[in-house]
């Protein structure tokens, strides 16, 4: 039997990534509702798909019957939709940031044990092409031992919408934190420790960042720089440091660089010394470096239904809404904010 699914939230995202998966699992998923209070939205979801369409999420609910609702609505708006849903009795994804504040995802958390539901958390950079194999790589000990993550995403460009707005949940720390500290903490998977960041208001209007630099201390002593910045130059995704080379990635380009010094007889040498071992290669991985949404929604059916675990839990999830708060507050305060282990 397929999984009636709705859509809540028909915009950018809600019409292309999640209802394109949805079309691409036929044998999965039955899109039998979608809600958008644009009126003009809710036309294009029922030519498209011939669903029912609503402009209230509660109605929506109340006709049902729905298996699964996939949440794509403003940030503010994700934690009072998805425990509507579950209270209602069904299984909720909910679009990254799934929540503004931990507060808020406790809540969550708290409404789907209580409803015995699912809560889905919309991570896809988990199953990116490149942390997949930057992954592989350092776990090999490719580079000996990483003493340094940088992780970054640059763009020069100006929003004009809900996400300059802090009191909707805006901001490029929520929009785009999710992606790039997920990713930069999973890359060798030890928590964090304790993080000092700053945050900056540069070229966009509203009232919030478009900017972030958080430096993370993992509990294995491992430096991590996590960005959002604005930049016309390309910079690199990834530059990654180790005790016997270097990383780079520019988008699904890896080249890794293996250099191990000699020790100079001289010392005051030591500049000019080339490298007893000197290898650099380069490879090319998949382009899907925010993951598969088909994919990610045939792993979502396949949970429903009983079979694996999906690999991305509300602790998770949780634990990464913890550590977004501690970067906003560390730069709101000026200090560096300890975290705790279990986070």
């Amino acid at each position: 039997m397929k999984i009636r699914t709705a859509i809540l939230g028909y915009g950018r995202s809600g019409s292309t990534l999640h209802a394109g998966a949805i079309a691409n699992n036929p044998h999965d998923f039955e899109l039998a509702a979608v809600c958008d209070i644009d009126p003009a939205r809710r036309e294009e979801a029922q030519k498209r798909f011939g669903c029912a369409v609503y402009a209230d999420c509660r109605e929506m609910l109340q006709r049902g019957p729905l298996d699964l609702v996939s949440i794509v609505t403003r940030s503010d708006q994700h934690c009072r939709m998805a425990c509507d849903c579950l209270a209602a009795g069904v299984n909720v994804l909910v679009t990254k940031p799934w929540a503004v504040d931990a507060t808020e995802a406790e809540r969550m958390v708290q409404a789907a044990e209580a409803s015995g539901k699912r809560l889905l958390p919309w991570l896809p950079v988990r199953w990116a092409s490149d942390l997949r194999r930057l992954r592989e790589l350092v776990a090999a000990g490719t580079i000996g031992n990483v003493f340094l993550i940088r992780r970054l995403v640059s763009c020069f460009s100006r929003r004009n919408d809900w996400q300059t707005e802090r009191q909707f949940g805006g901001g490029y720390l929520l929009n785009w934190g999710p992606h790039i500290l997920d990713s930069a903490v999973l890359l060798k998977g030890i928590p964090v420790k304790s993080v000092y960041a700053g945050m900056r208001q540069t070229i966009n209007p509203g009232d919030t960042e478009d900017l972030f630099l958080a430096v993370l201390t993992l509990t294995d002593g491992t430096l991590v720089t996590a960005e959002h910045t604005m930049a016309v130059d390309d910079l690199p995704n990834w530059f990654i440091q180790g005790d016997q080379g270097t990383i780079a990635a520019y988008g699904n380009r890896i080249t890794i660089h293996r250099h191990t010094p000699a020790m100079p007889g001289d010392p005051t040498q030591y500049t000019g010394m080339r490298a007893v071992v000197s290898e650099k290669r380069e490879e090319t991985v998949g382009p899907d470096i925010y993951g598969d949404e088909t994919v990610i929604y045939g792993e979502i059916a396949q949970a429903l239904r009983g079979g694996k675990p999906f690999p991305v839990r509300p602790a998770d999830a949780l634990g990464l809404t913890r550590l977004l708060d501690a970067i906003r507050l560390s730069s709101e305060t000026n200090r560096v904010v300890e975290l705790e282990e279990s986070s």
